[in-house]
């Protein structure tokens, strides 16, 4: 069952963000609702069937999730859109309640990629101002569809929240230098975000392949012992409404069977995975800034 652990053999996991284990999970629910899809066009309000399959997520998928969590004993982060939580007033609230921490995710789930630094920063500060009104004390940040700009870590720190998780320049947390101050970078990556693997919409396109729960478990169980190896952040990223229904629940609730199984994983918020990495004087600390490109090379 247990693969090979270098970490342990090195001595490497004490101490640390890490503490004693030899891998942290960070399980996060991105609680999109029916926001991805509006910022592709709010024309899709009117498509009846498409909205019931959002909807599915915090009405169904949601409920059945915190049960799930409540059962097991893992605490988790949900990344909420603003729009999300202002359009249902009692979702973060009945999120904290469970034990767990409320994130934000942009107010409309338009990535930062496709928005000018204005529109940006109003976006962002209207989810801050939702979370405020409600009680909710934000300290982490995901952008949307994870497409951050240059500016998106300026603006978590600039704003005195603790992390952002939306880059994937590693997989441990490391630091980011920014004008406004210094904040902890908790990666992504595609491999552990079960839009890849469950999206499917006739329209919009948002994805195409619909795999079986039991090629995805083995997936993350297999992402899951590379990090108990290496030493890394499983920073996974699930959905309610791909991750709620039925089939996908019993494989995510097996994944957490078998993490919790593994004695050398814990799992942690990503508040608190954050709170640590802050405190890690031996963490990578990077700059964000774009690459030099030469315009003959890369005509725009």
């Amino acid at each position: 069952m247990s693969a090979p652990r270098r970490v342990e053999e090195t001595g490497e996991i004490r101490g640390g963000w890490r503490g004693r284990s030899a891998a942290v999970v960070a399980l996060t629910f991105d609680v999109d609702a029916e926001t991805p899809v509006l910022a592709q066009g709010r024309g899709f309000a009117d498509h009846a069937s498409t909205m019931s399959h959002q909807a599915y997520g915090p009405e169904v998928g949601l409920p059945r999730i915190l049960d799930l969590l409540d059962e097991l004993g893992v605490p988790a982060t949900f990344f909420v859109p603003g729009w999300v939580a202002e359009h249902r007033p009692a979702l973060a609230p009945s999120i904290v309640e469970r034990g767990h921490e409320v994130a934000h995710h942009s107010y409309s789930h338009r990535p930062p990629t496709s928005m000018t630094a204005a529109e940006e920063r109003a976006d962002f500060e209207r989810a801050l101002a939702v979370f405020d009104s409600q009680g909710i004390d934000i300290q982490g940040h995901r952008a949307a569809l994870w497409e951050a700009s240059w500016r998106t870590a300026d603006l978590v720190a600039e704003h005195g929240l603790r992390y952002d998780s939306s880059l994937m320049g590693d997989d441990r947390p490391y630091k980011l230098d920014t004008p406004a101050g210094e904040i902890v970078e908790l990666p992504v990556h595609w491999s552990l975000d079960d839009w890849e693997q469950y999206a499917f919409l006739p329209a919009p396109h948002v994805g195409s392949v619909i795999e079986s729960p039991v090629k995805v478990l083995e997936l993350w169980r297999a992402e899951l012992d590379g990090m108990r190896h290496y030493g890394g952040l499983f920073n996974l990223c699930v959905h309610p409404f791909l991750s709620g229904r039925p089939g996908r629940a019993l494989a995510l609730r097996q994944f957490l069977e078998y993490a919790q199984s593994c004695a050398d994983v814990s799992f942690a918020r990503c508040r608190d995975v954050a709170e640590r990495a802050a405190a890690d004087a031996g963490l990578t600390v990077r700059r964000p800034r774009p690459p030099v490109v030469d315009p003959d090379v890369y005509p725009g």
